[in-house]
Parts: structure tokens; C-alpha cells; sequence
């Protein structure tokens, strides 16, 4: 990863894609928004135009494995949906690398924090899917090596 290039990241549901975003030096991983799916075609707009107006170098995708290790319908779907997106990226001139991630667990540990933080569970529905994307983010960012 390049300096002053954001890394985003996503978690696909099949209602809602959680987006978090990294600083300029890919230190810190926040949520920034939870995109409710409204066709592919919007989907992959709202993305599109998130990505170029952050100057992202990198998507990383949440990667959905089964508890074994092994890759079903969802891990499928997730990288189908990957592959519109750069496709998409690319036709507007837009080149990030793609990195899948495994997010096992990302969603229960996003559901456990915001528990800890007594937040209601109307508030945690709006906010789960961002804070997973942070989650999977941020174990991927703290497997970089510091230069």
C-alpha cells in the first residue's frame, strides 16, 4: 500500500453494505456509511463514487467463509460483486487493488461491541454494518507491516 492512498472496506449483506475507510497512512479504520441495497446498478454507483472521491488505493472485501474454512454461496456472491465493482472502477479510470478478507465473525463482534455500548437495538441495526466493515478493516490494516 502506497502512502497517502486510503484503503476501504466493505462488508456485503444481502440489505446492506457497511463501508469503513481508512486515514491517508492506513492507521486508523472508521465506518462511514451503510449503503441499503437498492439494485446493483445503485450499489455499485454509490461505491464507485465513494471510492473516487476518497482517492482509494485498495478495496478490501469482507470474504464470508463458513466456520471451517471453506467458501459457500455468500463467499461467491461477495467476490461476484467485487468483480462488477472493479469492472465498474475501471471503466471510470479508477484502478484500486482488491483484497479479500476473511470476516468471520466481523458481524458478531460488531453485534458484541455495540451491546457493550448500550446502544439500542433500533441504533445498532443502522449502525452494525459499518462498524463490521471497520472491524474487517482494521484486522486487515494491523496485518500490514509498519515502514
Amino acid at each position: 500500500m502506497g502512502c497517502d492512498m486510503r484503503v476501504l472496506g466493505l462488508d456485503l449483506g444481502e440489505r446492506r453494505i457497511g463501508v469503513a475507510i481508512s486515514d491517508p497512512l492506513g492507521i486508523t479504520a472508521s465506518g462511514v456509511e451503510v449503503i441499503q441495497r437498492a439494485g446493483l446498478d445503485r450499489d455499485l454507483a454509490r461505491l464507485s463514487a465513494l471510492i473516487g472521491e476518497n482517492e482509494v488505493g485498495e478495496v478490501v472485501v469482507g470474504l464470508p467463509r463458513h466456520m471451517n474454512g471453506s467458501m459457500g454461496e455468500a463467499a461467491r456472491k461477495a467476490q461476484e460483486f467485487a468483480a462488477m465493482l472493479e469492472a465498474r472502477l475501471e471503466e471510470m479510470g479508477l484502478a484500486p487493488r482488491f483484497t479479500f478478507w476473511d470476516e468471520r465473525l466481523s458481524t458478531v463482534a460488531a453485534q458484541r461491541a455495540l451491546l457493550e455500548g448500550d446502544m439500542s437495538r433500533a441504533k445498532r441495526k443502522q449502525v452494525v454494518d459499518k462498524v463490521a466493515a471497520a472491524i474487517i478493516l482494521r484486522a486487515y490494516l494491523d496485518s500490514k507491516p509498519r515502514a
